[in-house]
């Protein structure tokens, strides 16, 4: 069957197109919660006061800690 989603069809190969860095995040916290998180991503912003908008400010600044959360994201996908 063809696959009916342009984006989709555009980037088949990446699990990150199209996901917004919030929607990774998110998705983690879900999932792990934020102790797991900050134990699987050792980063003080998941095990100090977190939240998704002090993260989020510091992985838009920060690429090694934004790769790590985004293979972490990829692994869950899995």
């Amino acid at each position: 069957m063809p696959n009916d989603n342009p984006i989709e069809r555009e980037h088949p190969n990446d699990p990150l197109h199209g996901v917004t860095l919030e929607a990774m995040l998110t998705r983690l916290v879900d999932e792990y919660g934020w102790d797991d998180l900050a134990s699987r991503v050792r980063i003080n912003c998941f095990a100090n006061d977190p939240s998704i908008k002090s993260s989020l400010k510091f992985l838009r600044k920060t690429p090694w800690a934004r790769k790590k959360v985004e293979d972490l994201y990829k692994a869950t996908l899995r």
